[in-house]
């Protein structure tokens, strides 16, 4: 995935650690993950690159626009119940940032561009 933020690029990397924890324990598939997992993340990488935030985006949970679909919100937010606790022992620096993230107060939502509406659930 070719992001030019770094700030993207770290949440892509930390919900990739928390998909894979969550596939390990869950699918127990070895070092790959399953099909599902992978439909996730690929689903969840499309949404880092495409949030309107950027780099000022807060954590999912305390965003004002909820562009996950349903199923895939319920299935992320599984995902990283599971993973959150593992995280500080098998990626301590990825969690402590992550920590941080999610106590940054969200901004206000963007005004759309002229002409344009923000649709993010596709």
């Amino acid at each position: 995935m070719a992001e030019t933020n770094p700030r993207i690029a770290r949440e892509h990397r930390t919900i990739e650690a928390m998909v894979r924890l969550y596939c390990r324990g869950h699918h127990g598939v070895g070092s790959e993950i399953c099909l599902g997992c992978r439909e996730l993340l690929s689903y969840a990488g499309r949404r880092l690159v495409k949030c309107p935030f950027g780099e000022r985006k807060p954590a999912c949970s305390n965003c004002p626009i909820h562009c996950y679909n349903p199923d895939m919100r319920e299935q992320i937010r599984a995902a990283m119940r599971y993973a959150s606790p593992r995280m500080l022992w098998r990626h301590p620096v990825l969690a402590a940032f992550h920590l941080i993230d999610a106590c940054r107060k969200a901004p206000h939502a963007p005004a759309p561009k002229a002409g344009r509406e923000i649709t993010l659930d596709k």
